[in-house]
């Protein structure tokens, strides 16, 4: 199940459940910068420059300090879902959704670490 953890395109990946989609560029073979920062992947065979769709599941952003975090925002809004709170949280103008089982009040600014094996690039999709 392959196309469930990664997803070729940014269609399949709303298709088949909730991801954050951002715009990102690869820089060159495991690097890609978005959302401000510049990231370690485990994607390759990427243009250098190529713009790409950089794709995460809500459950593969981890709350962490602030001081140790590239990612960082505000949280708008939590919902209980049972298991986890999924949280929305702002980052500029990037709306990011988590799901943790730490629970984070509304106007909290936290911190949010990925690791390299959870950042998915795709080919942008060209829209005709």
């Amino acid at each position: 199940m392959t196309y469930i953890t990664e997803p070729k395109n940014a269609f399949v990946a709303k298709f088949i459940g909730e991801s954050n989609i951002v715009n990102g560029i690869m820089l060159e073979d495991f690097v890609v910068e978005f959302a401000g920062g510049t990231f370690k992947c485990v994607d390759r065979g990427f243009n250098k420059m190529e713009e790409v769709d950089v794709v995460i599941r809500p459950e593969d952003l981890e709350i962490a300090p602030l001081e140790e975090s590239l990612l960082k925002g505000t949280v708008t809004s939590v919902t209980f879902k049972g298991v986890h709170y999924e949280m929305m949280v702002k980052d500029g103008n990037i709306d990011w959704m988590v799901h943790s089982t730490i629970m984070k009040p509304i106007g909290t600014e936290i911190g949010m670490n990925v690791l390299p094996d959870n950042i998915h690039i795709m080919k942008k999709v060209i829209k005709k």
